[in-house]
């Protein structure tokens, strides 16, 4: 059996460092079949990168895993400053000076372009897709002198078993006391998969088929042991959509409540028709606050990114939420299809008619792969097949300027502490508040019931 250094590329803490779920994963598979472990991790690590190199030289890997979780943070006022591609780069260049060990990709980042990546970081293999299955038939492949490919995409090689068959991540705990003392925030997955096909999303790519579940039981002991050990200010659920049609999230609710766990938690929601009762149910379950995709302002550019709702939906979902005093932090992208001048005056009107919620606009969405978004920019001709994303390329609809908008933004959320435009100027403002010791997700603390 081999020794395997799992490498989390991701160096990004804001809003707040994220501890690596996803390798979390693919260690405890690793183990399970009989492999030796450990996860490098520069976020937590002392000395930074720099102590990777005696991580290698000490423990000797056979082979080096690096695995990305983004490659840059989809802001277009920010994005240069946040593309992190070149720090994966330079990992896998000093695990080459400082290890003979083949060096394998994979991760969320990864699988949105992961011929571009492989080529740009100089990688030996790759993952597309979850890695639970591919990653120990790849070692095995290795290990026995075989050949494999050098991009094995997990989905056309294993395909979707229905069912929860998603693995409990294994926990670190240097690891997550480390995150714990930054963000106070421990991340679960309930599920994978999304039923929604949104124009820009790569989600159904990156999670294909309908959600798959996890037990509501395993997940809600799962909690409950790590609460007894670490007691967070709160989890958070990673679910792509938590506020699932079928169901699946009042069940969890349901869950903790009969094995009377005390939990504070927060999660990612659609702002889809849901009955004061589901989020009373929600609330007494320990529901903390809630972060929604509602991702356009008016009904015009919600239809234009295939959004299962509209704008009265989205008042009447903040409404009942102000009724129940749940926090609520709306992300919400201008310059997508349909948007013209008119729609982006009509959008900051009805986002500052929200109410007890804090709003964070995007300007532009970053255009990405196998989605629809990317074959509507090609379409137009706002992108060529050939041309490559690996550096962040920002979609603007054609009937808008896309200066003139940001002006219109500036000026329709000046003066307003719970509307942050742009982006970047929020995370600032949470990194002050951090070094005060505020935890958790920072955004509920600027609403006042």
């Amino acid at each position: 059996m081999a020794r395997v250094l799992l490498i989390s590329a991701n160096t990004c803490a804001e809003p707040y460092e994220v501890y690596p779920l996803g390798l979390g994963v693919v260690q405890q598979v690793l183990g399970l079949a009989g492999h030796r472990t450990r996860i490098f991790d520069p976020l937590a690590a002392s000395g930074g990168g720099s102590g990777l190199r005696e991580v290698l030289q000490e423990w000797g890997p056979e082979f080096v895993a690096i695995s990305l979780r983004n490659i840059d943070n989809v802001d277009s006022y920010s994005c240069e400053d946040n593309w992190y591609l070149k720090k994966t780069r330079d990992l896998a260049e000093k695990a080459r000076r400082w290890s003979s060990a083949p060096i394998i990709l994979g991760g969320p980042g990864f699988s949105l372009l992961p011929e571009e990546i492989m080529d740009y970081v100089g990688a030996d293999f790759g993952i597309i897709g979850e890695g639970e299955k591919s990653f120990p038939w790849l070692l095995s492949r290795l290990e026995r002198g075989r050949t494999a490919p050098r991009l094995l995409n997990s989905f056309d090689m294993f395909g979707l078993t229905p069912g929860p068959e998603i693995s409990r991540a294994n926990r670190d705990e240097a690891l997550i006391r480390h995150y714990l003392k930054t963000s106070g925030v421990i991340n679960i997955q309930s599920k994978r998969g999304c039923n929604f096909r949104c124009a820009y999303c790569p989600y159904p790519y990156l999670e294909p088929g309908s959600p798959r579940k996890r037990e509501v039981g395993e997940v809600v002991e799962e909690m409950a042991g790590l609460n007894r050990l670490y007691r967070p200010e709160q989890f958070f659920f990673v679910d792509s959509v938590f506020n699932d049609p079928g169901g699946h999230y009042l069940e969890l609710a349901e869950e903790i409540l009969r094995q009377g766990v005390k939990i504070k938690w927060s999660a990612f929601f659609h702002p889809t028709a849901t009955r004061s009762g589901d989020l009373r149910l929600l609330r007494r379950a320990g529901l903390q606050c809630i972060e929604l995709g509602t991702d356009a302002s008016s009904d015009t550019t919600l239809k234009g990114l295939n959004k299962p709702f509209d704008m009265d939906t989205v008042f009447s979902f903040q409404e009942k939420c102000t009724g129940l005093k749940i926090p609520c932090a709306h992300f919400v992208i201008f310059g997508g299809p349909g948007e013209d001048i008119d729609t982006v005056r009509e959008g900051i009107d009805n986002l500052n008619r929200l109410d007890k919620c804090v709003v964070f606009p995007f300007s532009g969405i970053r255009i990405l792969k196998n989605t629809p978004l990317y074959e509507q920019s090609v379409r137009e001709g706002f992108l060529a097949p050939e041309d490559s994303l690996l550096r962040p390329r920002f979609y603007f609809s054609p009937s808008v300027d896309p200066k003139e908008m940001n002006r219109e933004l500036e000026k329709g959320f000046a003066g307003r502490s719970d509307r942050i435009f742009p982006p970047s100027q929020g995370m600032d403002r949470m990194h002050v508040m951090r070094n005060f010791g505020y935890k958790g997700l920072l955004w509920d603390k600027l609403i006042r019931f």
